[in-house]
C-alpha cells in the first residue's frame, strides 16, 4: 500500500476551507500545522458573539464574524484557514465567493474519518454531548455529496485525506511561493515595451542598453540560433554603482549618480523583462520570439505574455481564432519555422505568468497594468486584467474600446511598468508608466531602466502598420477616469484645455487633490523614523491654514522643520550658552558641529526655476512666473506681486552669474533660507504685540518712576524697594523696545531686503541630505558673491568638539555676536544627517542671546523670581517635534524629487503643518 503523505503543498496565499463533520479533528489538525493567528474557528466566533460556542441559536452572528474575518484577512493577502464543518455547499459558497473577490487561490482539506471515531470524540468532550446521533452521518451524506462538486466550485487544490492515519501523516505544511512572487529578484532590470514583430528595432535597443547579440549557426532543430551576452557588470565601488543613501521607495532616484548604460552597482549583471506583444503587425515575430526565448532559457530575461501571444498560444493548441490586428501576418511567418520550433514556441508561451511582482514588491510588471490589489495574487481576473486592461464599455469614433485609466486611480506601493496601449511619450502617473511607444506603428520601442527610472528608446525603421487610432490622441483617450472627472473636463473650457495639454499625465491629474488623503489619523512612513503619527485634530487644524491661505499645493514641497533650543543654562542672566548645544552633540557621539549666525528674519523657502517655462515643465504650474517665496505655514511670503518678480529676477540673475544651472545640471532649485528685514513679513505683528507693550511702558513707567521718586525723598516706607524694581523695569522696556527694533527696517522696493540662504535642498534629480553643512555654506557663498547687495552668505565656524581651544573660540564667537546685537547662532551635527546613530540626531540646535530673548520672553523676564522660573521650561516635546517635522520634510522631498505623485508629497508638506499645531511651548 502507498504511503500516506506527511506533507501538503498549499499556494502561499490561500483560503484553506476544512471540510469535515463534527469530530473529524479539524481544530486538532490546524492548530498542529498552522499559526494560530491563521486560523478562523466557528466555534470560537460563536463564543465570541454569545460567550458559548455551542450556542447554535448564535450560528448566523458567528458566521457573519466569521466571514468578515476572513474577508479583512484576504484583503489583506494573509493565508487564511476556516475550521468549520464546510460540508455543505452553500457553507463553502461565501467563502469561495470571497477567495473570489480577493484574487486568492480557495483549498479544500478534507478530513474524512470513520462515523464511529467521530462520535467517540464528541463523547470525551463535554461540550459536544448534546449533539444528536443523527448530527454526525447527516454531516457525512453532505461531505460525501461534496466531493464531487468541490471542484466545480472553484477550488484549485483539493486534499482528502482518508482516515486518522492519514490525517495524523501529515506533519507538515509546504507554502509554495505563487508563479508571480519573484519578490526575491532585486533587479537591476531593463524592461521593454511591445515588440510587435520588430526584430531589428529589438536588437538595437538590446545594443543600446549594452547587451550583445549575436546570431548563431544552428546545430539541432531545438537551437534557437541566437546569444544575448549581458551589459558588462562593473566593480562594486565602480562607476555605474547606484548610490544607495537610503532605504525608502524613492531613494533609487535621489542620489545624483547618473545612470551608467554598462550594468548595475556591486557587480549584478542585468536582465531584460518582455511586457508581452512580441508578435503581431510587425515583419519578423518568429525572429522575436527565437530571440526572447533564448535570453528566457539562459536566464537573462523574464517574458509576460500580452494578449497578442496569448491568441497565438490559442492558435498553436489548435483553436479557432480570428486573423485580424495583424495576426495574419504572425501565421504567414511561421508557415516557413519548422514544427519543432513552432512546439518550442507553444510550450514557451504556455509557461508564461500573468504578471511579475520584483524587487520586495516594490515593482511590478504586467503586459497591460495591474491594479493594487490584484497584485501577487491568482484569478481568472488578475490574468484577464494583465493581459487586456480594463474598458468603459464605450466605443470611440475609431470603432475601439474606450479603455479606463487605472493609473489615474492607482494608489498602491509598487511601481507599475506596463505597455498594451500605444502612447507618443511614456509619462509617469502615480507611480506607473506605460512604455509602449508604437514601435510596430512608426514610434519608438523603449525600455525602462529599474531602478534607475531612466527611459531609454530606439526610433522605428519604418511605419510596419498603419494605426486604427493616431498616436497624437491616446493620451486624450486615457483621460477617462470616472464619470464625476469626465463631467468636469467637458466643461473645461478651451483655454484650459490648451493649458491642460502643456501639463504632463501626472500634472495634470494632480490638478484635484482628494481631502481623503489629508484627514482623519494618518501614519507617515518615512526613510529616517519609522512613522510620524498624525492625530485628526492636529489634520483639522492644518486642514483650514492650507485650504485659506496656502498658495498652490504645487509649489509646496518642502515645510523646514520646527528647531528646538539648547538645554537651559545654569549661569548667571543666562536661559541659553553654546556650552549646553555642544554637551548635546557630544552625547550624541558627533566629533564635529558647524555654528551658523542666526538671522533674525523670516524663515522662508525659496522654489525657483530658470524661467517661466521651466517652471511649468517641472511643477505643472501656468502663469504663476517661474517660482515662490513662502513661509514654514506654505503661505506666500510677498503680498506685493511686482516685489515678488523683481526679487525672484534679481536671485535668477545670480544663480545664472554663478553658472549654478549648468554646474548642477538643472533648471530649478529649493533653498531653505532667512529672509530680512523681519519687519518685512511681520510688520502688523510686531505693531501689534510688541511695540504696543513697548509704547505703554515707556509712557507709563517713567511717570510711575517721578511719582516713586517723589515718595522716597520725602522718606516713606518700602518705596525705595518699589522704585528700584520699577526702574528696573524701566530699563527693560527700552532694551525691550531696542531688541526689537534692531530687525526693522522700511522695505520700499527689493533693495531693501536681504536673503540668507543656507540649505541648498534639492535640484533636479537629486536631493542634498548627503552633503555636510559646510559644504552647503560655501555652495551657497559663490552664488552670494553674485549679488552682495541682495544675497547674504551666513558666517559660520566648523568646531571639533574634543577641542578645548575651538569650542573657547565659537564660544566667544557667540558672545561678540549678542553683544553687537545678534540673535545668536544655530548649532548643527557637521553631516546634515550624521550616520551610524541609534536614534535620529536633532538637525539643529538654536543659542539665542541675553537681549533677543527679551523680544520672546518680554521685557522683566531678566527679573527676580521671573528667570527662576523660566529655568524649568522643558525642550523634550520640543526636540520630538523638530524630529518628527524634520523626517516628514526629508521624505516630501525625496517624494518630490523622485516623481512621486503630488499627493504623496504633499502628505508629508501637509504634516509638518498639522503638527505645528501640537500643544508646545511656541517660545522655545
Amino acid at each position: 500500500m502507498p504511503q500516506p503523505a506527511t506533507s501538503l503543498k498549499l499556494p502561499e496565499l490561500s483560503l484553506v476551507l476544512l471540510i469535515g463533520t463534527s469530530g473529524a479533528g479539524k481544530s486538532t489538525f490546524a492548530r498542529r500545522l498552522f499559526r494560530a493567528t491563521e486560523i478562523v474557528s466557528s466555534d470560537q466566533c460563536r463564543a465570541l458573539v454569545s460567550d458559548d460556542e455551542n450556542d447554535q441559536a448564535a450560528t448566523t452572528d458567528a458566521f457573519a464574524l466569521l466571514h468578515y474575518l476572513v474577508g479583512l484577512r484576504l484583503k489583506r493577502g494573509l493565508l487564511t484557514v476556516v475550521d468549520a464543518t464546510n460540508v455543505q455547499p452553500e457553507a463553502r459558497k461565501t467563502l469561495v465567493q470571497l477567495a473570489r473577490d480577493y484574487h486568492i487561490l480557495p483549498t479544500a482539506i478534507i478530513l474524512d474519518v470513520p462515523d464511529r471515531v467521530a462520535e467517540d470524540r464528541n463523547r470525551q468532550r463535554a461540550e459536544r454531548q448534546h449533539l444528536g446521533r443523527h448530527v454526525v452521518p447527516q454531516q457525512r451524506q453532505q461531505l460525501r455529496r461534496s466531493l464531487k462538486s468541490l471542484k466545480q466550485e472553484g477550488f484549485r487544490h483539493i486534499y482528502h485525506l482518508r482516515g486518522p492515519e492519514e490525517v495524523d501523516a501529515v506533519q507538515t505544511i509546504q507554502r509554495d511561493p505563487l508563479y508571480s512572487n519573484r519578490k526575491q529578484d532585486t533587479g537591476p532590470f531593463d524592461i521593454i515595451g511591445d515588440v510587435h514583430g520588430c526584430y531589428q528595432e529589438l536588437v538595437e535597443l538590446l545594443t543600446e542598453l549594452g547587451y550583445a547579440v549575436e546570431e548563431t549557426p544552428v546545430l539541432d532543430a531545438r537551437d534557437l540560433g541566437v546569444r544575448v551576452t549581458p551589459p558588462p557588470s562593473p566593480l562594486p565601488g565602480g562607476e555605474g554603482e547606484p548610490s544607495d543613501t537610503s532605504n525608502s521607495d524613492y531613494a533609487s532616484s535621489t542620489s545624483g549618480t547618473p545612470p551608467h548604460r554598462g550594468g548595475a552597482g556591486g557587480g549584478v549583471s542585468r536582465r531584460v523583462l518582455f511586457l508581452g506583444d512580441l508578435v503581431d503587425r510587425g515583419p519578423a515575430s518568429p525572429q522575436v520570439l527565437r530571440l526572447v526565448m533564448s535570453m528566457v532559457q539562459s536566464g537573462l530575461a523574464l517574458c509576460v505574455p500580452g494578449n497578442h501571444d496569448i491568441k497565438l498560444l490559442r492558435y498553436l493548441n489548435g483553436k479557432q481564432v480570428n486573423e485580424k490586428h495583424g495576426f495574419a501576418e504572425t501565421v504567414q511567418q511561421l508557415a516557413l519555422e519548422s514544427d519543432t520550433f513552432k512546439s518550442q514556441v507553444r510550450q514557451f508561451l504556455d509557461g508564461l505568468v500573468s504578471h511579475y511582482v520584483l524587487d520586495g514588491g516594490k515593482l511590478v510588471v504586467a503586459h497591460a497594468g495591474m491594479r493594487a490589489e490584484m497584485q501577487g495574487r491568482g484569478s481568472g481576473a488578475v490574468r484577464a486584467f494583465a493581459l487586456f486592461g480594463e474598458t468603459t464599455g464605450e466605443i470611440d469614433e475609431f470603432g475601439l474600446p474606450v479603455r479606463y485609466n487605472w493609473a489615474a486611480e492607482y494608489r498602491g506601493r509598487a511601481m507599475v511598468v506596463y505597455g498594451h496601449t500605444p502612447v507618443p511619450t511614456p509619462e509617469w502617473l502615480n507611480n506607473t508608466i506605460d512604455i509602449d511607444t508604437g514601435c510596430v506603428f512608426g514610434g519608438h520601442l523603449t525600455a525602462l531602466r529599474y531602478p534607475e527610472r531612466e527611459l531609454v528608446s530606439v526610433p522605428a525603421a519604418q511605419v510596419y502598420c498603419e494605426p486604427v487610432r493616431p498616436l497624437s490622441v491616446v493620451r486624450n483617450q486615457l483621460s477617462v477616469v470616472s464619470e464625476g472627472v469626465a463631467d468636469n473636463q467637458n466643461e473645461l473650457t478651451t483655454d484650459n484645455q490648451q493649458l491642460t495639454t502643456q501639463l504632463t499625465a501626472q500634472q495634470a491629474h494632480d490638478d484635484l487633490l482628494d481631502i481623503r488623503d489629508v484627514t482623519g489619523k494618518q501614519l507617515i512612513k518615512t526613510r529616517l523614523l519609522p512613522s510620524v503619527t498624525i492625530r485628526e485634530e492636529n489634520a483639522v487644524a492644518a486642514l483650514e491654514v492650507m485650504s485659506r491661505f496656502a498658495l498652490n499645493p504645487k509649489w509646496l514641497l518642502y515645510l523646514p522643520p520646527t528647531m528646538s533650543p539648547s538645554e537651559t543654562s545654569a549661569l548667571p542672566d543666562l536661559l541659553e550658552h553654546p556650552a549646553e548645544a555642544f554637551d548635546y552633540f557630544r552625547r550624541q557621539g558627533q566629533e564635529r558641529v558647524v555654528c551658523e549666525e542666526k538671522h533674525m528674519g523670516s524663515r522662508v523657502v525659496v522654489v525657483l526655476a530658470r524661467s517661466e517655462d521651466a517652471a511649468r515643465r517641472r511643477f505643472g504650474v501656468v502663469g504663476e512666473g517661474p517660482g515662490k517665496v513662502y513661509t514654514r505655514t506654505g503661505r506666500n511670503f510677498f503680498t506685493d506681486a511686482t516685489l515678488e518678480v523683481a526679487f525672484l529676477t534679481r536671485l535668477q540673475a545670480a544663480l545664472t552669474a554663478s553658472n549654478f544651472w549648468e554646474q548642477f545640471g538643472t533648471d530649478w532649485l529649493c533653498l531653505d533660507a532667512e529672509l530680512l528685514p523681519w519687519s518685512a513679513k511681520a510688520q502688523q505683528l510686531i505693531k501689534d504685540q510688541y511695540a504696543a507693550v513697548a509704547a505703554a511702558a515707556t509712557a507709563a513707567l517713567p511717570e510711575a518712576v517721578a511719582v516713586l521718586s517723589q515718595a522716597a525723598s520725602r522718606g516713606l516706607d518700602g518705596v525705595e524697594a518699589l522704585l528700584a524694581r520699577t526702574s528696573a523695569r524701566q530699563q527693560a522696556a527700552q532694551h525691550y523696545a531696542e531688541a526689537y527694533r534692531r530687525y526693522c527696517w522700511p522695505v520700499d522696493s527689493v533693495e531693501d531686503l536681504r536673503l540668507a540662504p543656507f540649505h541648498l535642498l534639492a535640484t533636479e534629480g537629486r536631493t542634498y541630505f548627503d552633503k555636510d553643512h559646510a559644504w552647503h555654506m560655501e555652495t551657497l557663498r559663490a552664488i552670494c558673491l553674485q549679488d552682495e547687495g541682495l544675497l547674504r552668505a551666513t558666517p559660520y565656524r566648523v568646531v571639533h568638539l574634543q577641542d578645548i581651544a575651538d569650542v573657547e573660540a565659537a564660544t566667544q564667537w557667540w558672545l561678540d555676536l549678542t553683544a553687537g546685537g545678534g540673535e545668536g547662532m544655530v548649532v548643527k551635527p557637521y553631516d546634515f544627517i550624521p550616520a551610524g546613530q541609534k536614534h535620529l540626531v536633532q538637525p539643529a540646535l538654536k543659542c539665542r542671546g541675553r537681549e533677543y530673548l527679551r523680544i520672546i520672553y518680554g521685557p522683566d523676564y531678566l527679573l527676580p523670581g521671573n528667570l527662576e522660573r523660566l529655568r524649568e521650561r522643558n525642550v523634550k516635546s520640543k526636540r520630538n517635534l523638530a524630529l518628527r517635522e524634520f523626517a516628514l520634510g526629508v521624505e516630501g522631498l525625496e517624494r518630490f524629487v523622485a516623481g512621486a505623485p503630488l499627493r504623496e508629497v504633499h502628505q508629508c508638506v501637509f504634516g509638518v503643518l498639522a503638527l505645528e499645531s501640537e500643544a508646545v511651548d511656541p517660545r522655545l
